[in-house]
């Protein structure tokens, strides 16, 4: 079964989000956890997400991909800029807490002429805090060390856009391996220290979310090689790593590096590539997200065509 939602706006809540899903056909939907371009998060109505909950589970939807504001850049050269996007992660974590089971997207951020491998640092090392956040194994979190996984968090395979980092499944690959790493030590420091709590496997915390608009614009050519594609993703990054994607055509050709979205067939991809995709064997199961530039009626349209096309 194809595993398909889009965009919704959480300014009426969790309820609303989930209803509009239906109305569109959709099983599942990604949501931005605050304002895409910043600031504070609105107050969470706990029993809204409650009732979210039972309401997904009553309609079988699939898990949701909250997205981090795009304000943030955990490899900003201004250590400011990346403890305010620690400190965004570590709330929008501990509210999504009301709705256990889901997904995390978020850019792995620019390095701004610090370098690609600076820049990989820097996010590996907001990564593994994050992560050990959740678990409680970090000084100040808000979660209770030992800690159950309730979020996933997920890497955005990037267009390479200006300093945009992720642009290559090897930058995403080494991201990983430096925050599992690093998340390692983290725990490890924290049990010498008195904790008695055991912490999960990092793989069980932390992957990839594939935006095939990203991928194309970053040079992969989905369209005349998806199976050479996802078998470099394998052997570089790993299927297991992969939890969703974000179903997109593009308005660029391959290679430009310029991460501009177009509607499902009318662009540089084109509906039949895209139709590969939601086939892939590798890639089927997984819960799909439309960013094209719709409303509403836009997306009902682009569901039921892909829908059609699943069958």
């Amino acid at each position: 079964m194809l595993h398909i939602g889009c965009h919704l706006s959480s300014s009426k809540g969790y309820m609303a989000m989930g209803n509009e899903a239906l109305e569109l056909d959709a099983d599942t939907f990604a949501f931005f956890t605050r304002n895409p371009r910043g600031g504070t998060a609105k107050p969470l109505d706990v029993p809204d997400a409650e009732s979210f909950c039972s309401f997904a589970d009553q309609h079988h939807f699939a898990p949701l991909v909250a997205h981090a504001p795009y304000t943030l850049n955990p490899c900003a050269a201004d250590p400011h800029l990346r403890e305010y996007a620690y400190q965004t992660m570590l709330d929008d974590l501990f509210r999504l807490t009301h709705t256990p089971g889901n997904f995390y997207n978020f850019h792995p951020g620019s390095h701004v002429q610090q370098g690609a491998d600076v820049g990989i640092q820097l996010t590996s090392d907001l990564l593994a805090r994050a992560v050990a956040a959740e678990q409680g194994f970090v000084q100040g979190s808000p979660f209770v060390a030992g800690s159950k996984v309730r979020t996933v968090l997920l890497v955005e395979t990037m267009a390479g856009k200006g300093s945009e980092i992720g642009r290559t499944f090897e930058e995403v690959h080494a991201i990983l391996e430096q925050a599992e790493e690093k998340y390692l030590k983290i725990v490890t420091d924290a049990a010498l220290h008195g904790s008695g709590s055991t912490a999960v496997s990092f793989a069980d915390t932390a992957g990839v979310c594939l935006d095939t608009c990203h991928v194309w614009d970053g040079g992969y050519d989905i369209v005349n090689d998806l199976d050479g594609v996802i078998t470099r993703f394998d052997k570089t990054v790993g299927l297991s790593r992969l939890h969703a994607v974000h179903l997109n055509d593009s308005m660029n050709p391959l290679g430009a590096h310029k991460d501009r979205h177009q509607k499902i067939g009318q662009g540089c991809i084109g509906l039949d590539a895209l139709v590969r995709v939601i086939h892939h064997p590798a890639l089927k199961n997984l819960p799909f997200i439309l960013e094209t530039p719709n409303e509403h009626d836009g997306y009902k349209a682009e569901i039921a065509l892909l829908r059609s096309k699943s069958e």
